[in-house]
C-alpha cells in the first residue's frame, strides 16, 4: 500500500530537484517552509513532529534541502513531509504540503467494522504500524 496524503501523493516519488522546485515556488510566494516527520501516518494524525523551527527568510531552497537531508539521515524509516504556510489571510494557513520520504515498507491500514444498535455499522481505520511500539514501527 502506498500512503496518499498531501499534494502530489498520486505522482511518482519526487526527486531532490523536484522538491527544490516546489520549495522555490513556495519561497517565491513568501511562504515559510517547515519539515515534519512521523511514524504514525494515520490520515487523522495531522500533528507530526516538527524538525527544527520553520525556515523563515530564505531566498533559495538550499537551506531547506540541507535540513531535509539531516532529517532523512536521522529518521531513515519515517515519513517526512514539507509544509509551506501562507500568512496572507492573517492566520497560518497551509498552502502546500507533500511527502518527501516514506519508509521502505508501508504496512497499510485495516478497515474495522463495528455493528451497533438498530443494525447500524460504523467503520474506522487501524494502521498496522500501530501494532508495534513507537520507534519500532518500521524496523530498526
Amino acid at each position: 500500500m502506498h500512503l496518499r496524503q498531501g499534494t502530489f501523493s498520486h505522482l511518482p516519488e519526487l526527486s531532490d530537484a523536484d522538491i527544490a522546485a516546489q520549495v522555490r515556488y513556495a519561497l517565491l510566494n513568501n511562504w515559510p517552509v517547515s519539515i515534519e516527520y512521523t511514524d504514525d501516518p494515520h490520515p487523522r494524525n495531522v500533528y507530526w513532529e516538527m524538525w527544527g523551527l520553520p525556515l523563515f527568510d530564505l531566498d533559495e531552497p538550499d537551506g531547506v534541502l540541507a535540513e531535509l537531508n539531516a532529517c532523512r539521515a536521522t529518521f531513515p524509516r519515517h515519513y517526512i513531509r514539507v509544509n509551506a504556510y501562507d500568512a496572507s489571510y492573517g492566520r497560518q494557513t497551509t498552502a502546500l504540503s507533500f511527502i518527501v520520504q516514506r519508509p521502505p515498507e508501508e504496512p497499510g491500514f485495516r478497515l474495522d467494522r463495528t455493528d451497533t444498535d438498530d443494525r447500524r455499522q460504523h467503520y474506522g481505520f487501524h494502521p498496522y504500524a500501530l501494532d508495534d511500539r513507537p520507534g519500532e514501527r518500521y524496523g530498526r
